[in-house]
């Protein structure tokens, strides 16, 4: 008898986010070894095109010398510190210059994070700790939109404005969520385009009429939805509720975290909408995915008061130890001066009417309801029925469905429920987005015969 258990897979142990748990415990994870460019490859040596740039952060590809260089270095010179107690790396406080110099708006000073979702929670308790200081501490509301997300610990997770934040009995009493600004989708029969602008303009002023204005700490929303689905907002919509935030003293927070250095065409998303922040996130493209990091920027305004409400306790209270480590912020040099120096972004112009001319043809297509996009990210909507613009039910997973069926032919796309998003590195030549879409025409072609089947 043999009594030697069978050695568990080596992938048994890892326990992935945002993943079907039960299908991995069937078919077993796509596990990838090298990166080359725009491609990844898996262990069986299989190239993919990913045309996510892996979650919107790999803007310059998976080879980049550079970048390695960047870390080798200063790994050799100073390979960890932290910024407590008045101590920066130099690397750190470069860093903060560079980024309060190239702000879509005036910003004074940079507070560093390891993730979108961290900036995000000290943005919150910002914005708390302020209000506390200047005696009013009912102000503890915040305004989000139904849609968006802003990422994963328990307070990003609260402005996330999607259904599977109720797994863990979020958010919670204070968070306000808004209609999504997506004209397509939420607009209702009949509904102009400025109409439907008007509506959500009197809604955001009734929601702070109904709530108090003296109650709501600030509103989170990101020029540009990203994992909602790449949604665009509605024209005018930033220039709209801006002055109702402004007259009601409520702080507009960008989230940035997806849509900064680049994405949308422009280096900031606040740009490309007309945004005017009174605080900025940042993430993602700042180290190209090859760190994680993540960015606060704070007007001067907010500066001072943060200042002022710190006095209380000796010191701001809050920080992470590896925020501003030495070795991201080198490679987040690197990365900027590679985006505005070295070509990327004129590069980055040239193809962007590319890609969205391939991306809007689908339009055409029997499955797409609507094709959407900006600068180098976009999304296709699909739909069992064009003219009502019904979706397919939810146990069809026609989304997974495209992504698998293109994952076979070899391009890594995202589903988001009924829609697949794409958003390539920022190096991706003309070609090689003629042969992603490509291979989206085919993998279209390919499912809709499937669900006629």
């Amino acid at each position: 008898m043999n009594l030697i258990a069978p050695a568990p897979d080596r992938t048994s142990a890892f326990l992935h986010p945002f993943s079907d748990l039960g299908s991995l415990q069937q078919d077993g994870p796509s596990v990838m070894t090298e990166g080359d460019g725009i491609y990844v490859r898996d262990e069986s040596g299989k190239r993919y095109i990913e045309g996510n740039s892996g979650l919107w952060n790999a803007v310059l590809g998976f080879s980049d010398s550079r970048l390695a260089d960047a870390a080798s270095e200063q790994y050799r010179r100073l390979p960890a510190y932290h910024a407590f107690f008045g101590r920066v790396p130099e690397t750190s406080a470069r860093l903060a210059r560079r980024l309060v110099d190239i702000a879509p708006v005036p910003m004074a000073r940079v507070f560093f994070a390891n993730s979108g979702s961290e900036a995000n929670d000290t943005v919150v308790k910002m914005l708390w700790m302020l209000a506390r200081a200047e005696g009013r501490p009912q102000r503890r509301k915040l305004l989000s939109r139904r849609g968006a997300y802003h990422g994963t610990t328990v307070m990003g997770t609260s402005l996330t404005g999607k259904d599977y934040v109720r797994a863990f009995g979020l958010p919670p009493e204070g968070v306000i969520f808004l209609t999504c600004p997506h004209y397509w989708r939420e607009g209702r029969a009949g509904e102009s385009e400025a109409d439907f602008l008007d509506r959500l303009v009197a809604e955001l002023e009734q929601t702070i009429v109904r709530e108090g204005a003296d109650t709501i700490a600030g509103m989170i929303a990101e020029p540009i939805m990203g994992a909602g689905g790449v949604i665009p907002p509605v024209a005018g919509y930033f220039a709209a509720i801006q002055p109702v935030l402004r007259r009601h003293h409520i702080p507009l927070v960008a989230d940035e975290v997806i849509s900064g250095f680049g994405r949308t065409g422009s280096l900031w998303g606040s740009q490309t909408y007309g945004v005017e922040p009174d605080l900025i996130i940042a993430s993602k493209c700042i180290t190209a995915g090859y760190f994680p990091m993540s960015a606060v920027m704070v007007s001067a305004e907010f500066d001072d008061r943060l200042t002022a409400a710190s006095q209380e306790f000796g010191e701001f209270p809050h920080g992470f130890t590896t925020g501003a480590h030495p070795v991201g912020c080198a490679i987040a040099l690197t990365v900027l001066d590679i985006l505005l120096n070295r070509g990327v972004l004129d590069h980055l112009a040239g193809i962007i009417p590319a890609f969205q001319s391939r991306l809007r043809s689908f339009a055409g297509h029997p499955l797409i309801g609507e094709a959407r996009g900006v600068g180098l990210m976009g999304a296709l909507d699909v739909v069992a029925d064009k003219p009502t613009k019904a979706p397919f039910p939810s146990d069809f997973e026609v989304g997974e469905r495209i992504a698998k069926a293109a994952f076979r032919r070899g391009l890594i796309i995202r589903p988001l429920g009924n829609s697949v998003i794409f958003a390539p590195p920022f190096i991706m030549t003309r070609s090689e987005i003629d042969t992603m879409f490509d291979i989206v025409q085919a993998t279209l072609d390919e499912v809709l015969e499937g669900l006629r089947a």
